[in-house]
């Protein structure tokens, strides 16, 4: 099967045609911007971390015209606040059902699968892989989900996922070195 060489190495080259065409990408967040885990303070504070070569690599892919949008179980005002920040006009939160999350999202953008990518981590995600033609799992995904995604990034959720799989997308899209502008 062709590959095409990449600055993460090398994928399919169907997949990354596929991304030519790509008009939305889906995330999940904890897990995907985060590492997963959710720091709690004495007084109830919930603290993520999330890394700026992500928020560059959002930034890069909504330069192209590709929208982006996060879909997560959990509810956080530290995820609107961040999304928000990066150009991220898309953001369902507190929704378990993530299959109707995308489904109304790409119902509402009038989209078809083989125009949307979703990236996820946990079983809860498998449900935006059932209407996204591209499915794309971080490093460290549980086992079902890397099973069931057809891409399967070198980078762990946290630490450059996102920015890797949106780094490929721009160069699928012939926009891999033009982007310039802030990483946060």
């Amino acid at each position: 099967m062709p590959h095409v060489v990449t600055h993460y190495g090398m994928i399919e080259e169907k997949t990354f045609e596929r991304l030519k065409g790509l008009k939305l990408l889906v995330c999940d967040v904890d897990g995907v911007f985060s590492d997963g885990r959710i720091y709690l303070g004495n007084d109830g504070e919930e603290l993520k971390a999330f890394h700026t070569r992500d928020g560059f690599g959002v930034k890069s892919l909504i330069n192209t015209g590709t929208k982006v949008a996060v879909i997560t179980g959990r509810t956080s005002a530290i995820v609107e606040r961040r999304m928000q920040h990066l150009g991220v006009h898309h953001i369902v939160q507190g929704i378990e059902d993530k299959a109707s999350a995308i489904k109304k999202l790409c119902d509402e953008l009038n989209l078809q699968p083989l125009e949307v990518a979703a990236i996820g981590d946990d079983v809860p995600d498998l449900g935006m892989y059932s209407y996204a033609d591209t499915k794309v799992a971080v490093k460290d995904a549980h086992a079902r989900v890397t099973s069931a995604a057809n891409w399967v990034l070198t980078k762990p959720g946290g630490f450059g996922a996102v920015r890797e799989l949106c780094d490929i997308i721009c160069q699928a899209k012939g926009r891999g070195d033009t982007t310039t502008g802030s990483s946060t």
